[in-house]
């Protein structure tokens, strides 16, 4: 059978779907058939029949009162049950709570998507003031600390890096590091450390990033106290994955 490009097999109507649900989920709050369709380009007629068949197996929720959208339970429970087979959080997310029980700053897990950050998971801390969530936002790879970290660990990112010549140092001081932070990345009054995580045959799998208001993170308490505990958590994950450079060790 000669080949053929995936986007050959692409069935429409599927993939409004798929970007219906993908629509709702990036706007948060609820949405109406008329700010859907200007998003989408698609008509209010296409758009209700695919949000009655999501409605009827749960995946949408509509507003009596007000006939807005948004993600049912049913798109929550594929999510989690997506979740708690990843080998890779199921690894990640015990040193993550201990990391933030060390800290007292939120850590996230990290995953690139198409040339985006993805910040998949988070392990949250009790401060009064800290950075609003992060959870599942997207941030491109060149404008924050754990986008960085994949430019520097992945070479399937080199045609983007070679565009960005000014990261060059950057990038290098990174690889060299191995870690990276960045001041605003993530939102305004925000810093932002991230450090890789390798499974076997040192493949790059992810960041570890603890985010937190930027008033809090001084150099001195960078260096001294939480830049050691975040590479020390992401090196234990690592081991975790079976990356044999590092060995599996407590944080103190």
């Amino acid at each position: 059978m000669p080949s053929r490009d995936k986007d050959s097999y692409n069935i429409r109507s599927v993939e409004n779907a798929l970007l219906l649900l993908e629509a709702l989920a990036e706007e948060g709050n609820k949405c109406s058939l008329a700010q859907l369709s200007q998003r989408l380009d698609m008509t209010k007629a296409s758009l209700f029949r695919l949000m009655a068949t999501f409605e009827n197996h749960g995946f949408v929720e509509r507003g009596q009162r007000s006939g807005e959208y948004q993600l049912g339970m049913a798109a929550y429970e594929v999510s989690q049950k997506l979740l708690s087979k990843m080998t890779l959080l199921r690894k990640a997310k015990p040193v993550m709570a201990q990391l933030v029980r060390q800290c007292e700053e939120t850590v996230y897990l990290v995953v690139q998507r198409d040339m985006d950050a993805l910040f998949l998971d988070i392990s949250d801390n009790d401060q009064k003031v800290k950075v609003v969530p992060l959870t599942s936002q997207r941030f491109p790879l060149d404008s924050c600390a754990s986008g960085r970290i994949f430019l520097a660990f992945d070479e399937r990112n080199q045609d983007l890096l070679d565009n960005r010549p000014h990261l060059a140092e950057t990038i290098q001081a990174c690889r060299q590091q191995k870690y990276c932070i960045d001041h605003n990345g993530v939102g305004e009054g925000s810093t932002c450390m991230a450090v890789p995580i390798f499974e076997t045959g040192e493949r790059l799998v992810g960041c570890l990033a603890l985010v937190a208001p930027s008033f809090r993170m001084s150099e001195d308490r960078i260096r001294k106290e939480l830049l050691p505990a975040v590479k020390a958590a992401g090196e234990m994950i690592s081991a975790r994955l079976g990356f044999n450079a590092y060995a599996p060790r407590t944080m103190s």
